[in-house]
């Protein structure tokens, strides 16, 4: 029977299904640290850094469902917490945060590495409060976890370094807190009525998001029925883009033409677990309607004119009898049609191009998909790698895509990775890495080799803030402070432990990609591709295109005429001779 707090804690989330904790040791944290050492069934996770260990536990949460946990010491070590937790907050996965702090007798005195985390962890978690007395335990940990895994949300406990070490109250022990199975759908009445609104409809295109996940097959039986096309946000990719004949691709600044115009061209868009956030991608006339678990994230994003509270999987099954099959398929064939247009021409970039270098990230991409293991796991960083990522990857059911898609920070992918493989040890998880997002959190390259962890990472290595580089001149700014100046980020891997290989040229790609993933234990491709490859968004506004003239321009008048050069060889030429 646990005594003390912290050990109180560890009981309690061992009995939540907790396998592992993700952080760095210090002096206000030792009682938890020491209780876990002493039950010695909780594996704990050294990272080199606190916001690796938050992104870690957000990757495990987002892969298994299921509650993950992370744990920092007093001042500085639990606030370079928060960048991760915004992660897993914005992404809507269960993560406990143990934050230990300073002396309770000491707070507000100005004490050393004093903050006030139950104030600055508000905004990023459904959950924030400090056991100031032993006698608040267990109970505030009972109603942590209980809102982290229902919710599905993070839950930061605060707890002074002292009172770890203190005798926890006797409390009996209930069921152990795991998600409580449930049907969530909407009243019969609001069906019929979604149902009415779409047999009337001519031209229905349903936008799907990550609350398909476990819906596949009724979303495509219901894509069968309505004859629509199915366009996915990218948090839908792993989820609905497989075995869809009725897939036709990504809308939004990463995705592609035929799913803004499959979009822009229906009569009734129906929203399946989406908060897709762009307002310039959703139909300006067409009647819309939104399923989604959480009913205040309804009308966020655009007019709604039927709103649906529940899950996708058990509202869509309810749907499914209510809906006219005998429809007109114009709609489907023509924006069927434009995706095997728009998916040829973006698969024509994603090769070779006569040996030349630097490398088009597109082909690196596309190599990394071919290789990869069935199930594997693909954790892009923000920036271009995610762009790549969504247009190059092929999802199969089985394989994994997950990344910071909502809160979009920087050098998540390796830290992420941490967190995949550990949870999954013999699967393949691979870390499609910026240069500038590597570098980061360099760091944590000791932390997959202290663990033992097999990660591989790609890295997209175009020295520079590339994709800071486009919205610049998107914008009609001349780049300025984005360039990068890299180590070989081969042989840095290899004085570490990790397996390097270097590609300059596309010739040797094919054969280094495939031996970076086969090799048994964590390895490190640094490949180098072009810095002036543009990712076309699927529609140009007058704005962005004055932006560019404008970029042009300033870039000439400059003296540096030879990147237009660049970018015309990269992009425009390539194009003209293929």
């Amino acid at each position: 029977m646990a005594d003390t707090v912290a050990e109180v804690i560890v009981e309690q989330i061992k009995r939540a299904g907790v396998q592992r904790v993700y952080g760095i040791p210090g002096d206000s944290l030792n009682g938890f640290t020491d209780a876990l050492r002493l039950d010695g069934t909780i594996a704990w996770t050294h990272v080199r850094h606190e916001e690796a260990a938050a992104f870690a536990a957000t990757a495990e949460a987002t892969l298994t469902g299921e509650l993950a946990v992370c744990a920092a010491s007093c001042g500085p070590g639990n606030l370079h917490l928060i960048n991760g937790l915004f992660d897993a907050h914005h992404s809507r996965v269960p993560v406990l945060a143990i934050a230990a702090h300073i002396p309770a007798p000491e707070i507000g005195s100005g004490y050393f590495q004093e903050t006030h985390p139950e104030q600055l962890f508000r905004e990023c978690s459904a959950f924030c409060e400090m056991v100031s007395t032993p006698e608040q335990m267990p109970r505030l940990l009972d109603v942590a976890l209980r809102t982290a895994v229902e919710k599905r949300d993070v839950a930061v406990l605060v707890v002074p370094g002292e009172i770890f070490l203190k005798p926890s109250p006797k409390r009996r022990a209930g069921a152990p807190i795991r998600a409580i199975p449930r049907i969530s759908r909407p009243t019969d009445a609001e069906i019929r009525r979604a149902a009415a609104q779409l047999n009337g409809a001519e031209k229905v295109t349903i936008l799907a998001g990550a609350g398909v996940q476990g819906a596949h097959d009724t979303v495509v039986e219901l894509a069968s029925a309505l004859q629509a096309p199915v366009v996915h946000a990218l948090r839908g990719k792993e989820f609905i883009e497989y075995d869809n004949p009725y897939d036709v691709g990504m809308t939004g600044l990463l995705g592609f033409s035929s799913g803004y115009r499959a979009i822009e061209k229906c009569d009734t868009l129906l929203m399946l677990g989406t908060d897709f956030p762009y307002q310039q991608f959703y139909p300006s006339k067409a009647q819309i309607i939104q399923v989604d678990i959480r009913g205040e994230q309804i009308g966020r994003r655009t007019p709604v004119d039927i709103p649906l509270v529940g899950s996708v999987a058990d509202t869509v099954e309810a749907l499914l009898p209510l809906i006219d099959r005998d429809r007109d398929s114009e709609h489907l064939t023509s924006s069927r049609e434009h995706y095997r247009k728009a998916r040829r021409r973006l698969d024509e970039l994603a090769d070779n191009d006569r040996n030349r270098s630097p490398i088009h990230p597109q082909y690196l991409a596309r190599l990394v998909s071919e290789n990869a293991t069935g199930n594997a796991v693909f954790i892009p960083d923000v920036g271009s790698p995610v762009v790549w990522a969504a247009r190059y990857l092929t999802m199969n059911g089985s394989r994994r895509l997950i990344g910071s898609f909502s809160h979009g920070s920087m050098s998540n992918a390796v830290s992420q990775a941490i967190g995949a493989q550990a949870a999954f040890p013999g699967r393949q998880v691979i870390a499609l890495a910026g240069d500038g997002g590597l570098a980061m959190l360099l760091g944590e390259l000791l932390t997959i080799v202290q663990n033992k962890l097999p990660v591989k990472i790609i890295v997209f290595n175009n020295s520079s803030l590339n994709f800071v580089e486009v919205e610049m001149k998107a914008a009609g700014f001349v780049n300025y402070g984005t360039d990068l100046v890299n180590p070989d980020f081969a042989r840095l891997a290899e004085s570490v432990g990790i397996l390097g290989r270097k590609v300059e040229s596309a010739d040797g790609l094919e054969s280094a990609v495939a031996e970076i993933l086969a090799h048994d234990g964590p390895a490190l491709l640094d490949v180098t591709t072009a810095r002036q490859e543009l990712s076309i968004p699927p529609t140009i506004t007058a704005a962005q295109a004055k932006g560019f003239t404008l970029y042009a321009l300033r870039t000439v008048m400059s003296g540096r005429g030879d990147e237009l050069v660049d970018l015309a060889e990269t992009n425009v030429f390539r194009r003209l001779f293929d």
